[in-house]
């Protein structure tokens, strides 16, 4: 395992099949393989294709590498609904290893060494209001909120309102962006600001 202590040299939360061959100065081909064998042995998580993690980098991933990875994941996405309102400090629902993400492709969650990555497919005209915060895609708290709204009158998304507080949105925000969702999600917008 000569191999896997070079490995351990990369330092980047996740990496491919480059900086393999690089770090260990083989080929392309052979980092491919020396891949499937790490993973195989249980020293590295593959995340999808040509993107991995040290198993003991995954351990002592922070929340907001994790939102990097749930962005890797799915492409395109971004992070939001409860997610997002925990980590803006918005709600008292706290949420430990699932994170979820609004996406254009289709609805799935993905399973990796017990942590949860939830994607709910949204419309692509309400594919906005998300910003990048260090290295990834976040719902703003106001979009976030919209987001829950939208997919819970759709009967897609249940999420407690009562655990929210209100007075943490930007009032003019919330109503600017609610103005580009369906009419139903305008109304019940101003039932609770």
């Amino acid at each position: 395992m000569n191999n896997y202590r070079k490995l351990r040299k990369i330092r980047k939360v996740y990496f491919g099949y480059e900086e393999i061959a690089k770090v260990l100065g083989i080929s392309f081909d052979s980092a491919r393989v020396e891949a499937g064998r790490f993973v195989k042995y249980g020293l590295i998580i593959r995340i999808k294709r040509n993107i991995y993690v040290l198993r003991e980098v995954w351990s002592k991933l922070d929340r907001e590498e994790r939102f990097l990875l749930a962005n890797i994941l799915q492409v395109p996405s971004y992070i939001s609904l409860m997610s997002a309102l925990d980590y803006y400090r918005i709600t008292t629902q706290i949420q430990q290893d699932f994170f979820e993400s609004v996406c254009l492709r289709r609805t799935k969650e993905i399973s990796l060494e017990g942590v949860m990555f939830n994607y709910t497919k949204i419309n692509p005209k309400l594919y906005f209001g998300f910003v990048k915060v260090k290295d990834f895609f976040i719902a703003t708290p106001e979009k976030a909120f919209l987001d829950a709204l939208y997919l819970s009158l759709l009967g897609r998304y249940k999420f407690d309102k009562t655990s929210l507080d209100y007075n943490k949105f930007n009032l003019n925000n919330l109503k600017t962006l609610a103005k580009k969702f369906p009419r139903r999600v305008q109304r019940a917008v101003k039932e609770y600001v």
